[in-house]
């Protein structure tokens, strides 16, 4: 029972890596085009509207290209001729989000299963021993020929940790892999920053998180 006397409504925790574990993905993206010379928006633009490049990234995400080809289907796009890297310097200005990393260490202490569900962007991004230190369960998509939103990836994700869906509460920073986790039974949390996230998640989990700040 929570403290104000209200039933839990999960008991494991599924996360997102980056833009829950890490800073925002999106400033680092728009730090990656104004470097280049772009608008700042000019790649999350070309995601929304290229039918193309959004395939092409769920090809990198389940491991059926490399970041380097990925990156030589987007500079063209993109007018940025040094290829090169180009993944790598799209995602140079993310760092930990030391609040929420707290969070899911305190989560796992405190006996809730935890789970890490990202999709790969070919890059290494990951700390795996952080990842083994954090986490009862790692899923990531270049790893298992899945991609959020698929329901599929949700579903290996609460087997591995050992729970049923419904039993978990997911974060993310995306909305349609929110409505992924949640079609398939779990608790969605928007992650909109620790500020927010935390208080929601000690809400469903019945569990005190480390504080923001």
């Amino acid at each position: 029972m929570t403290a104000d006397g209200a039933t839990p409504r999960g008991r494991g925790l599924l996360v997102d890596f980056g833009g829950v574990l890490t800073t925002n993905v999106f400033q680092s993206f728009r730090a990656f085009c104004r470097a280049e010379g772009l608008a700042e928006d000019a790649f999350a633009d070309l995601l929304r509207s290229s039918p193309e490049t959004r395939a092409k990234l769920r090809q990198l995400e389940t491991a059926q290209i490399g970041a380097d080809e990925f990156g030589r289907h987007l500079g063209p796009l993109l007018g940025v001729a040094d290829t090169d890297g180009l993944m790598g310097r799209l995602f140079a200005g993310i760092g930990p989000d030391l609040a929420m990393i707290d969070a899911v260490r305190a989560a796992r202490g405190a006996g809730v299963r935890t789970g890490l569900i990202s999709n790969s962007v070919g890059t290494d991004i990951y700390d795996r021993g952080v990842l083994d230190e954090l986490f009862d369960a790692v899923v990531i998509s270049g790893e298992v020929g899945l991609h959020k939103p698929q329901p599929e990836i949700f579903l290996l994700g609460a087997e591995r940790v050992g729970l049923e869906p419904g039993a978990c509460v997911f974060v993310d920073d995306l909305r349609e892999n929110c409505a992924g986790a949640e079609d398939v039974g779990m608790t969605a949390v928007l992650h909109r920053g620790p500020e927010r996230t935390l208080p929601e998640l000690e809400r469903l989990l019945g569990v005190e998180l480390a504080p923001v700040g």
